[in-house]
């Protein structure tokens, strides 16, 4: 029996190390959960909060472009909408209302703008709304414009006629020919879709739009690279002169700057415009979301058509 003794010993302290090491490894993966729990929970608050600030900011740009339609027909870039919202602390803008109490909220840094959509051209005017042929003048303008980025020339036809097979696929709905046809892009960066790489996509960025319905391009808010582009016989050199010359109060007033008999037609160009992009920049707990809305103008009514949200690296302090 003495003998056994010891090795009863020390198999029931062999049994208690296990049971120990077992009890300390579940309570380890419990702990381990329990603050990855806490961390989703932390970062699904810091994601909403950052959402309805920035929801908040988009709201305050449409009632800016609302307070604006009080003098309507002219935009140009001396108006309030058009002044950047540089980024600053929310928590410096609650401070100036006595009625919010700041203390212990999120360090949340805020910025903001609204962009003419009409500042560039639109590539919805390729087509003729009845007959959805494409345009020559439209086209020439495109291939101008495709220049002005250092794109090739031909990539104006592949682009239009892309385009023109989608949207006509797009209207008919039906039928083997609709099915097989490419989807109609809704932004710019889906124009992947039609055969452009996206650094193709990169460089036409800053002088073209795709915009739900045609628009006449707004002179008092386009840069001189694009009017030279858009308006036929317009060099360079002019259209700097009319960035240098507007705000125009109308169309009319640039006849002086701007030559041709077909040259001021209110179809292409326009002083005041309907389509506006409002950009809100969030930088909050190491995390940086950017939301855009695209908004549609018509009297003192701004009407929301399309949204896009998305996940930023975020800039150093």
């Amino acid at each position: 029996m003495s003998r056994r003794r010891p090795a009863q010993k020390g198999a029931a302290l062999l049994v208690a190390m296990l049971v120990l090491t077992l009890v300390g490894t579940l309570a380890a993966g419990m702990i381990w959960q329990q603050s990855r729990a806490i961390g989703v929970e932390s970062a699904e608050r810091t994601r909403a909060q950052a959402a309805w600030i920035l929801t908040g900011a988009l709201d305050l740009g449409r009632v800016l472009l609302r307070l604006d339609a009080r003098t309507p027909g002219v935009d140009h870039l001396n108006e309030i909408w058009a002044t950047q919202l540089e980024e600053a602390s929310l928590s410096s803008m609650l401070a100036q209302d006595r009625n919010n109490n700041v203390e212990g909220a999120p360090e949340a840094f805020l910025r903001g703008s609204i962009r003419d959509a009409q500042d560039r051209y639109n590539l919805r005017n390729l087509l003729d709304p009845a007959t959805r042929q494409i345009v020559a003048a439209e086209l020439a303008a495109l291939m101008r414009l495709c220049e002005t980025a250092a794109v090739a020339p031909s990539v104006a036809q592949t682009l239009a006629s892309g385009l023109q097979a989608a949207w006509q696929a797009e209207l008919s709905g039906e039928g083997e020919d609709a099915s097989a046809a490419v989807l109609a892009p809704q932004t710019l960066d889906q124009l992947v879709w039609l055969g452009l790489d996206v650094d193709t996509v990169r460089r036409l960025r800053p002088y073209v739009d795709l915009l739900p319905e045609p628009t006449p391009l707004n002179i008092n808010t386009a840069s001189a690279e694009v009017l030279a582009g858009v308006i036929a016989g317009l060099d360079l050199g002019s259209a700097k002169r009319i960035v240098n010359r507007r705000p125009y109060k109308a169309l009319q007033d640039a006849r002086g700057d701007i030559q041709g008999s077909s040259a001021l037609d209110a179809k292409r160009l326009s002083v005041g415009s309907s389509f506006f992009v409002i950009t809100g920049r969030l930088r909050m707990d190491g995390r940086a979301l950017e939301e855009r809305l695209l908004v549609k103008r018509d009297n003192r009514q701004v009407v929301a058509l399309a949204r896009w949200r998305q996940s930023l690296q975020p800039e150093p302090d």
